[in-house]
């Protein structure tokens, strides 16, 4: 098991640096000088822009500069902008914010997820199977940013015009309730997607010979789909799950800014605009970190799910 760690870390190495080097490309191929937008309408004066492009390197090649980001990065410093703020430091309370989002997101997707999959395969080929599934391609065919806005809508603002202060419409001020519409909104199709695909795993898993033979001992039919038919079904859901809190941490972009929370999505869309581009790489690196570590976990949770599975 540790030499399989040691080796997943080794191999996390050349997908940070390739995420990286492409990111950096693309931040670097954007029009306009951040020096310009730092000063933004006012002009600065030709020897203070002088000074800031050669103090941030602006003015060397790519793969300078991008080596000077890599220097950093391996001594655990994410850079610093242009207007001399720490990343680290502008990242630091925002990346909790993200986490919590994605978190709130990933919980309510494997719950509703799951659940709804569950349902619609124990009743499969019936009228309440097509009801779940034409209720999921509606779902997966609605743009977050509309089901933002349609959500804050009917859930935020005529839920408390009826008395019902459930759910806050945009910030944190109202503490962990502040992020279940956008956890909502953020986890809408990633249910669907693990609806369908809970379904079609569990019925799968109960057309098994082995499910056949403990039906026929006589067990309990909650016991042979609990314990029997949804333990094996699980394996490609947790896969799924894992693979996808990355995305969620990543997606939420979108979600960060109808609903104005400050996480890293947001600071991701007004680095971009600004073209601070150590904040936007160091957003992206830490993302690739959470996506890969993820991952690695899943991978560690299938020896428990399958004791057929080993790591050597």
């Amino acid at each position: 098991m540790g030499r399989y760690i040691i080796r997943r870390l080794i191999q996390a190495i050349p997908v940070l640096l390739g995420a990286t080097l492409l990111i950096y490309a693309v931040v670097f191929a954007l029009p306009g000088d951040p020096v310009e937008v730092l000063a933004g309408d006012k002009r600065m004066a030709p020897h203070v822009a002088a000074a800031l492009r050669e103090r941030y390197h602006l003015d060397d090649p790519f793969l300078v500069q991008y080596w000077h980001y890599l220097t950093g990065l391996f001594q655990g410093d994410l850079g610093v902008t242009v207007s001399g703020g720490s990343v680290s430091d502008i990242l630091a309370g925002r990346f909790q914010v993200t986490a919590n989002l994605a978190m709130t997101a990933l919980v309510m997707e494997a719950l509703a997820g799951v659940g709804l999959g569950l349902y619609a395969a124990l009743r499969h080929g019936r009228a309440q199977d097509s009801l779940v599934l034409a209720a999921t391609l509606v779902l997966i065919s609605i743009p977050p940013l509309v089901t933002g806005f349609v959500l804050q809508l009917l859930l935020g603002v005529r839920l408390k015009q009826a008395g019902l202060d459930l759910f806050p419409v945009a910030g944190l001020a109202e503490g962990w309730r502040g992020y279940l519409l956008p956890g909502l909104v953020l986890a809408g199709t990633s249910i669907a997607y693990l609806t369908r695909l809970t379904r079609t795993s569990l019925v799968e898993t109960l057309r098994a010979d082995y499910i056949r033979t403990a039906t026929a001992k006589g067990l309990p039919r909650r016991r042979v789909v609990g314990r029997h038919a949804l333990r094996n079904a699980l394996i490609p859901l947790i896969t799924y799950l894992g693979a996808d809190f990355g995305t969620l941490m990543g997606g939420a972009v979108i979600t960060e800014t109808v609903f104005n929370l400050p996480g890293i999505g947001q600071q991701l869309f007004t680095s971009v605009s600004l073209r601070e581009q150590p904040v936007v790489v160091g957003v992206v690196t830490l993302l690739v970190l959470v996506y890969v570590l993820a991952n690695m976990v899943v991978d560690l949770l299938y020896a428990v799910l399958d004791p057929r599975i080993r790591y050597e």
